[in-house]
């Protein structure tokens, strides 16, 4: 049990690029620059980027000075709608067994019900956690 909530690589990805645009105010910033910054692909962030196009968090502008920015302000945008954006709709009532398939059958969770609960929380931090919170964190940092 590597990791209790598990984030895929493309959310991963989507919610980083969408942090470090936030950072960079209305500056346009390349696929290179993000994914030098956060070492990763840059084919594989280049395809994340065009989901968030696609569903308006993020604007594109092609061309040699072109890039991407933030669609949207980022006090407008949740963690919820980033990750929706490149994995679908969280579910609200997720199978919560470490198990592909339940094996306690009728018998009680050896979990009880801290699965769903840590299930919920999670969803719940998503949905009200602005991206905003984490530019004012770091200028915070920095003694802006």
């Amino acid at each position: 049990m590597q990791n209790l909530i598990k984030i895929s690589d493309a959310a991963s990805l989507g919610l980083h690029a969408m942090l470090f645009m936030a950072g960079a105010g209305n500056r346009l910033v390349s696929t290179r620059e993000i994914a030098a910054h956060d070492r990763v692909s840059e084919a594989h962030l280049a395809k994340v980027l065009q989901r968030l196009v696609k569903v308006g968090l993020v604007r594109s502008t092609r061309g040699p000075r072109g890039g991407f920015a933030l669609g949207v302000p980022a006090d407008q945008i949740t963690l919820k709608q980033i990750y929706e954006a490149i994995e679908g709709p969280m579910p609200e009532t997720p199978g919560c067994c470490l198990f592909g398939t339940p094996v306690c059958g009728e018998h009680r969770c050896l979990f009880g019900g801290l699965l769903q609960s840590v299930s919920r929380q999670f969803r719940e931090h998503m949905a009200r956690t602005k991206l905003s919170e984490f530019i004012e964190e770091s200028n915070e940092r920095k003694g802006n």
